[in-house]
């Protein structure tokens, strides 16, 4: 009995030979029945926030409201305390020199015999001949510099390896020839060998020299990146190319923040009115003084910070606008177009994404606030063991909030989303497709700046010529020239901005189209698929071909 207890208290296995059960029935289950996969439901619930990632064509709610409601108070009050500045101005500031001191009442009186009416009149004859130059031709470049801006479009777009590949030796060509001019010509003037003593120049030679040659090691770094770059720069070119109207409405943001400064950069003058005069004693003498009102430093800073913060704002609602209509350009089938793509991205700038907007702005105006005073105290050359760690955090936190800011309006911009699900949402969706974050093609940047600088160098020296030839400017077409190369130089970088943008945009379209194992774009894909993971990570080969460069 004892020995058929035992047995019949053995568990049964299925490959035991010995057991009574049929070979086709069922099996008991087992104790610890093996871990099984989530449900099929589940895993598609979990797979299905990931595919619906796209372009939000539907309505969209408000997003990071509280910092929108805070930008407006700053509004408000820079407006509000702005026209109390201009209504309660002291209207006697403008004749504190008229004001004198009284022994008798110890108070600051005025006196009309103290006025002065000294005037100094100058002969502006050749300082006006000297304006009218100018303007005419800064007008001038910048009525031409919207056809350059078109011409070097097109000719990104479809000769992209051309255009490339001929800036590169005038990347050289051009500083090389600037250098030894300026040297050549300060050596054979009297006046600037005098100012500037033969060792200095030297000096100042083999510096501009040495900088040269740091270009060519960063080219030469980055050779075998040339490639690829081109293939990116022509796909943003062709994309930007598709999308034109945006050349119309940046410049009209642009425009808009401007007239918005306008009133601001008065109330700041008239903010200066607020005060009164008064009697300060000095050696034993009474001087009458302007002293300001307690508030009028705080409004200072008021209006300072509102107009840094719009500026960011404005720069991130641009991003927004360009992301916006790049990515419905992107999302759209071959045979169609978007219709009002900038109209819908503008709806979403300045409405339900106007307080992620603001937020993105306020961090970038911090973290460019705190960096300038980072530099500013590098500078000073503020020794001791606290000062250097305290640096190193800052530099560190400002790097992480940069790396957070990366993408962020971009996604925001297709999504919807806000700010810190765009920021999360944007590093999850780049890391689970093994591209990088913070990453995308950094020497298109630097190709693109070499461009912009060597044609705007050459419109310089041809505005020179021209001046020199047809004006009795003389020395001073130098400086005439120099302002029409700055302003065309800076018309050609916000090109470039737009570029870059363009450019990060298409990134993150690129992976979202990856991530729901789509191809949109077959010519994006063809090209961005060669991207390197990170910076040390070489490209692979392109098939050549692509684009047509």
């Amino acid at each position: 009995m004892g020995s058929s207890e035992e047995e019949s208290s053995k568990p049964e296995s299925i490959y035991d030979s010995s057991s009574t059960q049929p070979l086709l029935s069922k099996p008991p289950p087992p104790e610890h029945p093996p871990l099984l996969p989530p449900p099929l439901d589940q895993r598609e619930s979990d797979a299905s926030q990931y595919l619906q990632i796209s372009y939000n064509y539907g309505p969209r709610t408000f997003k990071d409201l509280p910092f929108l409601i805070l930008f407006v108070i700053f509004i408000l009050c820079t407006f509000g305390f702005g026209i109390f500045t201009i209504f309660h101005r002291n209207t006697n500031y403008s004749n504190l020199s008229s004001y004198v001191y009284d022994s008798n009442s110890t108070s600051c009186v005025n006196d009309s015999l103290a006025l002065s009416s000294n005037w100094v009149f100058f002969d502006s004859s050749s300082s006006s001949h000297i304006l009218k130059d100018l303007i005419w031709t800064l007008v001038v470049t910048l009525i031409l510099s919207g056809p350059i801006c078109f011409a070097v479009l097109l000719l990104l777009k479809h000769y992209t390896k051309q255009i490339v590949y001929v800036s590169l030796p005038f990347f050289i060509l051009v500083p090389v020839f600037f250098n030894v001019y300026w040297f050549v010509v300060c050596t054979v003037s009297s006046s600037c060998s005098d100012a500037l003593p033969l060792v200095y120049r030297i000096l100042v030679l083999v510096f501009v020299f040495l900088v040269i040659g740091v270009i060519v090691w960063i080219f030469v770094v980055n050779w075998h990146r040339i490639e690829l770059t081109v293939t990116i720069i022509g796909v943003a070119s062709d994309a930007l190319s598709r999308n034109l109207g945006l050349f119309g409405v940046l410049p009209c943001m642009t425009f808009g923040l401007v007239v918005y400064y306008a009133p601001i950069v008065v109330f700041l003058v008239f903010a200066r009115f607020n005060g009164k005069i008064e009697p300060r004693e000095s050696s034993g003498e009474y001087t009458c003084v302007w002293k300001q009102d307690s508030w009028v430093p705080a409004y200072y800073t008021l209006a300072i910070i509102t107009m840094l913060w719009s500026a960011a704002a404005m720069v991130e609602a641009q991003v927004f606008v360009i992301s916006g209509t790049i990515a419905q350009w992107y999302f759209t089938k071959e045979d169609s177009t978007p219709r009002r793509s900038i109209r819908s991205s503008l709806r979403n700038a300045f409405g339900p994404s106007s307080g992620t907007i603001c937020l993105s702005g306020l961090l970038i105006c911090v973290v460019r606030m705190v960096r300038a005073v980072v530099d500013s105290a590098r500078q000073e050359d503020v020794s001791g063991m606290v000062n250097l760690v305290l640096r190193c955090c800052v530099n560190a936190l400002l790097s992480a909030i940069d790396f957070l800011n990366k993408f962020t309006i971009n996604f925001a911009a297709i999504t919807g989303e806000a700010y810190c699900s765009s920021a999360r949402m944007t590093y999850e969706l780049l890391k689970r497709n093994l591209l990088s974050a913070v990453f995308v093609e950094t020497i298109s940047t630097r190709l693109l700046a070499g461009i912009v600088f060597v044609l705007s160098a050459i419109y310089a020296i041809a505005t020179w010529a021209i001046l020199k030839a047809v004006s009795d400017l003389g020395v001073d077409s130098y400086f005439v020239a120099a302002l029409a190369w700055v302003l065309l130089l800076v018309v050609l970088g916000f090109f470039v901005h737009v570029l870059d943008n363009v450019i990060d945009t298409v990134y993150v379209c690129y992976a979202i189209d990856r991530d729901r194992g789509e191809v949109c774009k077959q010519e994006v894909h063809e090209v961005y698929v060669h991207l390197p993971i990170s910076r040390n990570h070489r490209p692979s080969t392109l098939i050549t071909g692509t684009l047509g460069v």
